[in-house]
């Protein structure tokens, strides 16, 4: 229903803005399905008219946040909002000050690590530090993937205000099912009490995810992970490797709690 109708109160109308609110409904939508839209999938899931969109997927896809997919079947979002999003001052700076512990800390283990933030109900990979071996897994910048179904997210999820966490809960029940959001309720207190999470990747099989909490305060602002793979002569053991990624995830809230003194 368009609030600006006859049930709509002069508040609401004051602050609506029709043409942007449809364009953030586009990118929130193809932000949530995961999956190629045409713009015909788009106006029945909106509820929207073909002439009201179609302008709007033009506009967005000539100013870069939206594109084809590569295989035609329709559109995707670009990373442009990512983009944008990472050139924010605090986490700007936090990259600033992870990434040179991040390649310490990959070149001590043998691994590649990365780190990720919430973005809604998914964490989404913002750095990353690729291992100098051989052999070695990692994962692309700009990956996401619901909170509900990652170790990051639950490590994230598991340093936060009960009434953050109860937000984010609200915010994931539409993507996850209650089943799902019990267990990773249950995983993520696990993580509280140890400090860490250390599991089985549930995405990729031969890969076990280490995983600590970046601390502005009391609160985690990004979770930095380790997708250890087990070789036949390790640099290290899995065991050492989260001696080095707790002790480097300690080195970067510091650093983080340094600088935010110093503004």
């Amino acid at each position: 229903m368009d609030a600006q109708g006859d049930g709509a109160t002069e508040e609401e109308r004051r602050y609506r803005a029709p043409a942007l609110e449809k364009g953030l409904d586009i990118l929130e939508l193809l932000a949530r399905e995961r999956r190629p839209l045409t713009i015909s999938m788009m106006t029945q899931k909106l509820g929207r008219s073909m002439s009201e969109l179609f302008r709007m997927v033009q506009v967005l896809e000539y100013r870069g946040f939206i594109q084809q997919s590569a295989g035609g079947e329709g559109y995707v979002p670009t990373d442009r909002l990512f983009s944008l999003g990472v050139e924010r001052a605090p986490t700007r700076n936090m990259l600033e000050i992870a990434l040179p512990v991040m390649r310490d800390l990959s070149t001590a283990i043998g691994q590649s690590c990365h780190l990720a933030v919430r973005s809604g109900s998914d964490i989404v990979v913002v750095a990353r530090m690729e291992s100098a071996e051989q052999i070695g897994f990692s994962v692309r910048i700009g990956h996401r993937r619901s909170m509900a179904l990652t170790r990051s997210g639950a490590v994230l999820f598991a340093f936060q205000q009960k009434l953050v966490q109860e937000r984010w809960l609200a915010e994931m029940a539409p993507t996850a099912s209650a089943q799902q959001l019990n267990e990773f309720q249950k995983h993520a207190t696990l993580v509280r009490e140890r400090g860490f999470d250390k599991a089985a990747s549930d995405f990729v099989q031969g890969v076990t995810d280490l995983s600590a909490p970046i601390l502005r305060g009391e609160a985690a602002v990004a979770a930095l992970t380790i997708p250890f793979v087990q070789t036949m002569q390790p640099v290290c053991t899995m065991d050492q490797a989260l001696q080095h990624l707790s002790a480097a995830a300690a080195e970067i809230s510091g650093s983080l709690l340094v600088s935010d003194n110093r503004v």
